[in-house]
């Protein structure tokens, strides 16, 4: 069932809905009100009757006996009026050819009624039951509402007439009020369709009115501007990548076909193989530094990581990069130990922490004037902060920017071997671990890259 079906489906249900209640009270409302009605003029010609009777005992016999024969409503078809004493006899019933009874339980019910007033029904005929205390006397009067029930019947015909036309026509104008609802959403279906890899750049149109239509086509525009930022990152990575690889294999190429022409002597030999060494030792670099950067972007963080403490992590990694970077002087500091070693928890991969570690010291000591980094633990209740500072030259607005884009590179970046990878690995790297990654200016040309972390998180 689609969509358009099911919401006028829905309206139809509702406002039938509406139209049965409205028609069951309608119905139910008169229903009561003829039934009252009826009961009332019952009652008024019941009391009328004996009050000609009480009127006929000291007045003319003749002239009250014409009196109570002409108490009839004309608004009633086959009316019996009657009246008994005390002991169940009749003593007044018209028309005289009717045959009507007093029984005890009928007389006992009409005793138990409120004010002496029973009302009952007998098929279609309504009928009310009286006892006049002063006499001690019962009246009992009968008829049909002809009027009354034929009125019932055309409202109930009318009634039905009207919701079953009522339905019928809900029923179309809420397929063409749908399908003119609709309109903008299909429309809006239509774009979405024609919208590929190739198109990214064009733009759903947005309407001036400010409803749930034009809220879609905005969050759908926003939607295929990241989708065309990731494609334009993508292509910008893979131009860079091909680029990087490109030229150390140009350069080991070119280097090969010249050795191939030429006679050379041992020592140059000797020369183009280290040449050729270094070239193939970048390339190797580039290529895990690829492969890191691919593979993170796969791993999902992990509420099963167990918690680690994060000076043990550094003290090991600064170890381990020691023996990579010669001439790496380093110094690890706090800015104030903690009383409780939870403090310096959270919850991680070890393997992936020591590589963001390693890449951020190894950053650290490429751009310093001095081949000096110290590494600041601040660590609270809280958070922990763990700084890694150098002495260089401080970054640019534009090129702090850009600074965790692949293969990106600053100004000082002319005389330092690198792809421009590492900080985009070490910012994964943090977002796994629900941190944040920063660059600052601690002092002046101080730079400071921060990782923040939740304690015991």
């Amino acid at each position: 069932m689609n969509l358009k079906f099911r919401f006028a489906a829905l309206f139809t249900f509702f406002v039938a809905l509406i139209l049965i209640i409205s028609s069951a009270s309608i119905y139910i409302l008169y229903y009561n009100y003829r039934e009252s009605d009826c009961y009332k003029r019952l009652r008024s010609d019941g009391n009328q009757l004996y009050q000609e009777f009480v009127s006929a005992k000291s007045n003319d016999k003749n002239t009250s006996s014409q009196k109570l024969s002409g108490v009839h409503n004309d608004f009633f078809s086959d009316e019996k009026l009657a009246m008994f004493d005390s002991a169940y006899n009749i003593i007044y019933k018209e028309p005289d050819s009717v045959s009507v009874k007093l029984n005890s339980s009928l007389a006992q019910n009409i005793l138990n009624a409120p004010t002496y007033e029973f009302r009952y029904k007998v098929g279609i005929t309504e009928c009310t039951a009286l006892y006049m205390t002063d006499n001690k006397i019962y009246v009992l009067v009968s008829a049909i509402d002809r009027n009354g029930l034929t009125k019932l019947r055309t409202l109930k015909f009318i009634l039905g007439a009207v919701f079953v036309a009522g339905l019928l026509i809900t029923l179309l104008f809420s397929f063409l009020f749908v399908r003119q609802v609709f309109k903008p959403l299909a429309k809006l279906s239509t774009q979405m369709q024609e919208t590929t890899e190739l198109n990214l750049f064009e733009r759903i149109y947005v309407g001036k009115e400010n409803n749930e239509i034009n809220q879609i086509a905005k969050n759908f525009n926003a939607m295929l501007e990241r989708l065309n930022q990731a494609f334009e990152s993508q292509k910008s990575f893979v131009h860079h990548a091909s680029h990087e690889l490109r030229t150390p294999l140009a350069t080991m190429l070119a280097q090969t076909e010249s050795a191939l022409r030429k006679d050379l002597s041992k020592d140059d030999y000797v020369k183009l193989l280290e040449s050729l060494k270094e070239d193939q030792s970048g390339l190797i670099d580039l290529t895990n530094s690829l492969l890191l950067l691919s593979q993170y972007e796969k791993i999902q963080s992990s509420a099963k990581w167990p918690l680690i403490r994060v000076d043990e992590v550094l003290y090991e990694t600064i170890s381990s990069t020691k023996r990579m970077l010669h001439g790496l002087d380093i110094d690890l500091q706090f800015t104030n130990i903690p009383d409780d070693e939870n403090d310096l928890m959270i919850k991680g991969n070890e393997a992936l922490l020591k590589v963001a570690f390693s890449n951020l010291i190894k950053n650290a000591w490429q751009y310093s004037i001095d081949k000096k980094v110290v590494v600041i633990i601040d660590a609270t209740a809280e958070t922990m902060d763990v700084h890694f500072d150098n002495q260089g030259s401080p970054l640019t607005d534009s090129e702090i920017e850009k600074l965790k884009v692949p293969f990106f590179r600053g100004s000082n970046s002319k005389d330092v071997k690198g792809f421009g990878l590492g900080l985009s690995i070490v910012e994964r790297i943090i977002m796994l671990h629900h941190g944040n990654f920063k660059y600052s200016l601690a002092e002046k040309n101080t730079n400071r890259f921060t990782t923040s972390f939740k304690v015991g998180a």
